[in-house]
């Protein structure tokens, strides 16, 4: 989604609509909200790229799951005498989507409002109010892992992607989880502002990178995580501390002083994945971090990685992230370049 900046719209201001309600998830609202809002930083001085505002049942405090409270500064029944455009409507997720499901009000707002907007997007569990409305029936769509069942059963005619961390299809974008929803407001950042501008957004979230909306939800580790079998743990923190050594099946069975057999089945079993692909796992976020901190050769980082060739590292690339390692290195890749935000920074 690269884009030139001198190509974009002159348009500088977005009206950004963030629906709530009780029991969502804060950072479900917040996090989208300081990565669009964080871009003024570095623009020239003008209007607001984004004015956000925070539609709910009523104006006022929103209780999230977190205990803390948000404050709606519009109710539905407001915004919808509002018949301005809306850049960009926002349906946060949360706990509490299952009775928003049931909240004709709010319901009512998002069917409507989403027909004068640009663009739509929900954050998590927000798929599902945006599949209950119909927007998005044949279309492909993610959510948080838990719900990808759940949306499939309840939403036949969704094509759900449960590995995606966020999905566009058309004019509407749904994300995965909680900080999946930061990694969708920066895609929309370098789609309306450019890559460079949203690069610089990222760098000052501290984010450690723009994630490629095809990206597995799932971490090496966090697969990790899953394994309590003292042998296959051992075995595990092995990979992630030496992806450069030769991790076949025959040595790391004799690591865990199994057969191999024995080794392949319960490793399975403990995280969900073969070893192979785990390995193959570990190696790429190993190389994708020297990618992106370092300025050494695809060529050294393959054998430093454990691929051996940059070929081999290539292909496993293009299997888990949808690009090559020098497109990614292109796109993700750099120490912070060229003067500080434009505007003062209140950090």
């Amino acid at each position: 989604m690269k884009q030139n900046p001198t190509c974009l719209t002159h348009e500088r201001e977005r009206n950004v609509v963030m629906v709530t309600f009780p029991e969502a998830h804060i950072l479900d609202v917040v996090g989208p909200i300081e990565v669009l809002t964080g871009t003024k930083y570095f623009l020239p001085q003008g209007p607001e790229p984004y004015v956000v505002s925070v539609v709910a049942q009523n104006v006022g405090p929103v209780a999230t799951t977190s205990g803390l409270s948000l404050t709606a500064n519009r109710s539905f029944m407001d915004a919808l005498t509002d018949e301005s455009h809306i850049d960009t409507l926002i349906v946060s997720g949360g706990h509490g989507t299952t009775a928003a499901l049931e909240d004709e009000a709010l319901m009512t707002f998002v069917s409507r409002a989403a027909a004068r907007s640009r663009r739509i997007v929900s954050i998590c569990t927000g798929a599902m109010i945006l599949a209950e409305a119909g927007l998005l029936d044949n279309r492909r769509a993610c959510t948080h892992w838990w719900w990808c069942p759940i949306l499939e059963r309840r939403y036949s005619n969704v094509q759900v992607d449960r590995d995606a961390i966020f999905v566009r299809d058309g004019n509407i974008w749904t994300s995965a989880g909680v900080t999946a929803g930061m990694d969708l407001a920066l895609a929309l950042v370098e789609m309306d502002w450019g890559h460079e501008i949203a690069l610089q957004v990222a760098r000052y979230n501290v984010m450690f990178m723009m994630r490629p909306g095809g990206q597995s939800q799932f971490s090496a580790h966090l697969v990790a995580q899953q394994a309590e079998d003292p042998a296959i743990n051992a075995t595990i923190d092995h990979i992630l501390g030496n992806p450069g050594d030769p991790l076949t099946v025959t040595a790391l069975a004799a690591r865990a002083c199994l057969s191999e057999r024995t080794f392949a089945r319960r490793f399975k079993e403990e995280t969900g994945i073969t070893p192979a692909a785990y390995v193959e796992t570990v190696r790429v976020q190993a190389a994708r971090v020297l990618l992106e901190t370092t300025g050494h050769g695809v060529e050294r980082i393959a054998r430093k990685t454990g691929f051996l060739s940059a070929e081999r590292m290539r292909r496993a690339f293009q299997r888990h992230l949808g690009v090559s390692a020098s497109d990614y290195r292109e796109r993700f890749s750099g120490a912070p370049s060229g003067d500080p935000p434009i505007r003062d920074n209140p950090g």
